[in-house]
């Protein structure tokens, strides 16, 4: 039986950079589209062939502003994928779009190629918060980029939303909420604002504008899970909310450590038992790939017994959480110190236990979940040195050599 895969693609085009943004994107670099596409299918092309044992799942078109990138381009990269990877029939294909670039025309090409799944930037119903962070789009654009979206027939529409912005009350911040519910999608991602050294929002914050702070930003998440949960979208992680049979696909793979193989500057991939990124530079990884060069910026195998960190790491984001059997079967660790931990957790209110035995981390625990899982991968250490020297003390006591 064939393993499943995701890809993400990355198209690191914006029309404007919003303040907050750290992730890889050039604003206006439409002179650059075309050779980027060039770079982009050909690095397709000559990976497809590594996976000849998979088949796609989950596909997911990523920036950046894909929206922007232009319907011909995106239609042909489609079919490229579809082409060029073993794509199954209920694969999830979801293309992120912003409001002010998404056309009548766009959607209507992206439903012809296949795509399922639109992921809108909403961020909020506020014009002065929209302002605040430089959002190019009105909240009218979502209004009519929504309607475009039913009128085409996506039935899987997800929107992102962020709490914290500078300006933000509770009182504003329910009033976005509220006007995404009455959207109706099937999905919300609702992020809390972090303020990333090197983008212009960390220049403003230094110089003395003030956010939200963290008890304001806590107040804000822990009413937003109530009030999602009673509207029917149920937590499956920290910041990522579905209606029943709507969870992301791609987003699951990432916490369930599930493989998937990335494409484009900055991008990430997790695929053969290998984690590895490329270079965050348009030029240069469009040099690599057409004319080669240093494409990989970072690389690193990760032997099954390592990835113990990961797995507590990434499955403690979800409501999903972790399982002591599946953890002893899969690592070959004890699972007790953690089972320790995790009780004194419950007794804070952090954490609970499943009556399957699964444990979990509850809304409260979400908002310490650094501090939380933190504290697990130092007992997780611990236990592993003590494995590693046990043997050890045993040929010690036994005059063994």
């Amino acid at each position: 039986m064939s393993e499943k895969l995701g890809i993400y693609i990355h198209i690191p085009f914006c029309r404007q950079k919003c303040d907050y943004c750290d992730f890889y994107s050039v604003a206006n670099g439409e002179d650059k589209m075309d050779l980027y596409q060039k770079a982009l299918l050909a690095h397709i092309k000559e990976t497809a062939p590594m996976t000849e044992k998979n088949t796609i799942d989950s596909i997911y078109i990523g920036g950046g502003t894909p929206s922007y990138y232009g319907e011909k381009r995106l239609k042909e990269l489609l079919s490229v994928l579809h082409k060029q990877f073993s794509v199954e029939k209920d694969v999830e294909i979801t293309v992120e779009c912003n409001p002010d670039s998404t056309t009548p025309k766009l959607l209507h090409t992206l439903k012809k190629a296949g795509v399922n799944r639109i992921s809108m930037g909403m961020q909020s119903a506020d014009a002065g918060e929209l302002c605040a962070i430089h959002r190019i789009h009105t909240p009218k654009q979502v209004d009519d980029a929504i309607t475009l979206a039913r009128k085409e027939k996506f039935t899987n529409l997800s929107l992102d939303l962020i709490y914290g912005l500078p300006g933000q009350t509770m009182d504003s911040w329910k009033a976005t909420v509220e006007h995404a519910l009455s959207l109706i999608p099937q999905h919300l991602s609702c992020y809390g604002l972090k303020v990333e050294e090197g983008t212009p929002l960390y220049h403003r914050v230094e110089q003395g504008e003030c956010l939200p702070d963290d008890d304001m930003q806590a107040e804000l998440y822990l009413w937003t899970v109530g009030r999602l949960e009673r509207a029917g979208y149920h937590q499956y992680e920290i910041s990522n909310f579905a209606k029943t049979g709507y969870a992301s696909r791609h987003n699951l793979r990432y916490w369930l450590t599930q493989p998937y193989i990335g494409f484009g500057p900055g991008a990430h991939s997790d695929f053969g038992g290998r984690r590895y990124s490329f270079v965050r530079d348009l030029d240069q990884y469009i040099h690599a790939v057409l004319q080669g060069g240093q494409l990989i910026e970072t690389s690193e195998l990760i032997p099954q017994r390592e990835r113990c960190g990961e797995y507590l790491m990434l499955r403690l984001r979800t409501t999903q959480g972790i399982d002591p059997v599946e953890y002893r079967s899969t690592y070959f660790m004890d699972f007790a110190p953690l089972q320790a931990r995790l009780m004194e957790f419950q007794q804070q209110g952090w954490a609970e236990q499943s009556p399957e035995g699964r444990w979990h981390l509850t809304p409260e625990g979400f908002l310490v979940s650094n501090q939380l899982i933190g504290d697990l991968l130092e007992r997780q250490e611990q236990a592993q040195w003590k494995d590693l020297l046990n043997p050890v003390q045993k040929r010690g006591a036994t005059g063994e050599k």
